[in-house]
């Protein structure tokens, strides 16, 4: 197969990270001739696919869907699918599933994936109906939870157009490096005193849906009964500020330590004793395979598929959106039993291995696209005759 990849940009995020860390699974296997484009052309993952030797990622920059240059960027991509004879397109989030969809339809793709990877929080109801006229583009869509899927269904959309593939891990990424000391590791993350112990979240700082309040007042709950706790917050954004204020105003400030982003997430999750996510809405966290990677005990918010990947009370626990009571109880639990916090960490480990790591991202995903470039086949697909839009002829 021909498959393109098209990615929003090179952000260090859950979704670009998945995109890319699958393109390389589809180069690597040697069976595909892959290609990758993106919305944007800088990020600090581009160098993650500098090995892959992919030739030239078009980049086709978008500041709108409704003016001129979008129309200059959907020819410029529907000119690259048919000259490259793509077979396949792969979208990945809203703005590439809009205009990847709009632009595969157009070339006449023979398949053409879209992706959710989100339940709620996320998006106005402007948006919410133009992606699902971008659904409709799409012979399929890649949900990356049931929770996901569900939620697909309750917008109308028929089963049989969803296909469930849950995130993958590159295990090596959580391995920490062993000739490197916990002392170390927090010495480079600004923390002097080796004796204390470690709650951290990996979440970004740019969206409210996070919920950081919540996690840093189950914080304070905490080092109320526990005050040689700290906390570590990995992630940045635009509301850093704001949590920073708030943990001034519940008085943990000294305990807790805002990291920003995380380039070493293998040594941050070596030096954690429990973590923690604490999302209003989630589609599937890859930070929650992380920590299980890693074999840390996990303390999350039920919503999205976080029950798909902890098993409750076997690999850590969940607890309703909002509810920092019980969200600091459970952390304390796991603190004051470190035996079974090591036994969530190994089983959750093994939870990881066996369901969601890159390799079972691999054969899920070339298993759906073989299905379906099938299906196409024996319909005797076509491209469309040069389609119009907008009155231009594509």
């Amino acid at each position: 197969m021909r498959i393109l990849q098209l990615i929003d940009s090179f952000d260090q995020g859950g979704t670009e990270r998945q995109a890319l860390e699958l393109t390389r699974l589809l180069h690597l296997s040697g069976k595909h001739e892959v290609f990758l484009a993106s919305l944007e052309a800088d990020g600090v993952l581009r160098g993650s696919i500098a090995d892959l030797k992919l030739g030239e990622v078009p980049i086709y920059p978008l500041k709108s869907f409704y003016d001129l240059n979008a129309m200059k960027q959907l020819r410029r991509i529907v000119h690259h699918l048919r000259e490259s004879r793509i077979d396949l397109l792969h979208t990945h989030d809203f703005y590439t599933n809009i205009f990847g969809m709009t632009a595969g339809l157009l070339a006449g793709v023979k398949v053409r994936i879209a992706s959710r990877r989100e339940t709620n929080g996320m998006r106005t109801g402007g948006q919410r109906r133009v992606q699902r006229l971008a659904y409709s583009f799409a012979h399929q869509v890649v949900a990356n939870s049931e929770s996901v899927k569900q939620k697909l269904i309750e917008e109308g959309m028929k089963a049989e157009r969803i296909t469930v593939v849950h995130n993958g891990l590159n295990l090596e990424r959580v391995v920490a490096p062993k000739n490197v000391s916990r002392d170390e590791t927090l010495r480079t993350l600004g923390v002097t005193d080796p004796s204390r112990r470690f709650v951290t979240i990996v979440a970004n700082m740019r969206h409210d849906v996070k919920d950081y309040p919540m996690f840093l007042r189950a914080a304070r709950r905490v080092s109320a009964t526990s005050p040689d706790v700290s906390f570590l917050l990995a992630g940045e954004g635009e509301l850093q500020e704001s949590l920073k204020q708030l943990a001034r105003q519940l008085e943990i400030e000294a305990s807790t330590f805002f990291l920003g982003r995380s380039e070493n997430v293998a040594e941050l999750l070596s030096v954690s004793d429990v973590c923690v996510l604490s999302s209003r809405a989630e589609g599937f966290s890859n930070s929650i395979l992380e920590y299980m990677a890693a074999g840390r005990p996990v303390v999350a918010t039920d919503v999205g598929g976080a029950k798909e990947a902890i098993v409750e009370g076997e690999t850590g626990y969940t607890v309703p959106s909002g509810n920092d009571e019980l969200m600091a109880e459970r952390i304390i639990s796991l603190l004051c039993d470190p035996a079974k916090a090591r036994l969530m960490g190994e089983q959750g480990r093994r939870v990881v291995e066996e369901k969601f790591s890159s390799e079972a991202l691999l054969l899920n995903t070339e298993a759906l696209y073989e299905r379906l470039l099938s299906v196409r086949q024996l319909a005797g697909a076509s491209p469309p005759s040069r389609p119009r839009a907008y009155g231009v002829e594509l």
